[in-house]
């Protein structure tokens, strides 16, 4: 088995920053009113500013496939050098071709490809991927990604049906929480890093020591779908299954969110795991230098201290690095875009270690990673 190392990572976030109180103009109100989720769900998740590929005239800049070949650019590889293209997201462009696919038409060279679908976690199964091909001897190098493409769901119009459905009903039009409340939350970017075989002569790598994923779908309802409903059961119903004419009236396509069951389950399970991942791998986790945790919201910061504390896994705080106020929860391309920021930032040195954690509430999936710079 051989070493496998991270040599270059690199982030695309496309346009200017949008602030909070720009975000309106960029989604739209729905029934021409402000939302009443709004100033609550951002007090929550602490986040100032994100990144759209969503212009104020309704266009895209930039698709998914295009935001993730802009960050591909920034790793100092040609198309014709990549061995292995994984690229994951939870908001395709469209359902087929594979997202991956679409990537690779944008670049010049053949290549092998695969595409992890899921939500958060799909960007670090993409590198877990291109690390077992590379740690295996098939390749000798791999360029992997998580992007994500949101705000065009988020859009107002997207829920004029439903809000006029709502309206007959009730004076003012509203959206029910679960849909109001991501969009909110949720931001456009993509992060790539390239993987080899062999650390770089100049400068430092990341040596990848462990990557670990565990689904717990078998123990929890969905919490955060699309392109489906959610029964009263807890079972859900694929749009398959439910008339055309009913799409729009109940937002069938737009992202949605069981906040109950998130708040309820999310933290727990990431104590619980990193609990059996110590005592299997003999992991110390004082011994950890940098602590780069995905969060959605930094409502779960401090739930996620206590909860490792609780489980005798703390990591003191001086220690975590987040970005998310800054660029906001941009699912699967959040740890590329933690990491690319931390590695260039001049920070590392040689010997120090990294531990990742990225959780995905879809069906409740957890991923943790050891790195080690060199």
């Amino acid at each position: 088995m051989k070493e496998v190392y991270i040599t270059a990572l690199s982030k695309f976030l496309p346009n200017q920053p949008v602030s909070n109180d720009e975000m309106e103009g960029f989604l739209g109100m729905i029934g021409g009113k402000a939302s009443r989720a709004r100033r609550i769900v951002l007090r929550n998740n602490g986040i100032k500013t994100r990144y759209y590929s969503l212009l104020k005239n309704g266009m895209l800049s930039h698709s998914n496939a295009q935001l993730v070949v802009e960050s591909i650019k920034g790793l100092g590889i040609s198309s014709a050098e990549i061995e292995l293209l994984s690229c994951g997201t939870s908001a395709t462009d469209q359902n087929l071709p594979s997202h991956t696919a679409m990537v690779h038409g944008l670049l010049d060279s053949p290549m092998e490809i695969i595409s992890p679908s899921g939500a958060c976690c799909s960007g670090i199964h993409a590198m877990k991927f291109g690390y077992l091909s590379i740690k295996s001897g098939e390749t000798t190098n791999a360029v992997t990604s998580g992007s994500e493409l949101i705000s065009p769901m988020m859009m107002a119009r997207n829920f004029e049906a439903e809000s006029r459905s709502e309206s007959e009903l009730e004076s003012n039009p509203f959206i029910g929480f679960e849909k109001d409340f991501l969009r909110w939350m949720l931001s456009d970017g993509a992060g790539s890093a390239l993987m080899q075989d062999k650390p770089n002569k100049n400068g430092l790598s990341l040596k990848i020591e462990w990557i670990e994923s565990r689904s717990y779908a078998n123990e929890y309802q969905t919490c955060m779908y699309s392109a489906a409903d959610k029964n009263k059961d807890g079972s859900i119903k694929s749009w398959k299954e439910i008339e055309p004419a009913q799409w729009l009236d109940h937002s069938v396509f737009a992202m949605k969110q069981d906040v109950k069951l998130l708040s309820s389950t999310i933290v727990p399970l990431g104590g619980k795991y990193l609990t059996e991942i110590a005592k299997r791998r003999n992991l110390d986790v004082s011994s950890v230098d940098y602590f780069l945790p995905h969060l959605s919201s930094n409502f779960f910061r401090q739930q996620v201290y206590d909860q490792l504390k609780s489980d005798g896994m703390e990591i003191t705080q001086d220690k975590w690095f987040t970005n998310l106020v800054e660029v906001g929860n941009i699912g699967s391309a959040s740890i590329y875009i933690m990491l690319e920021e931390l590695f260039n930032s001049g920070k590392l040195k040689k010997g120090e270690k990294l531990l990742l954690m990225v959780p995905e509430s879809a069906r409740f999936s957890y991923a943790y990673a050891l790195l080690t710079v060199c």
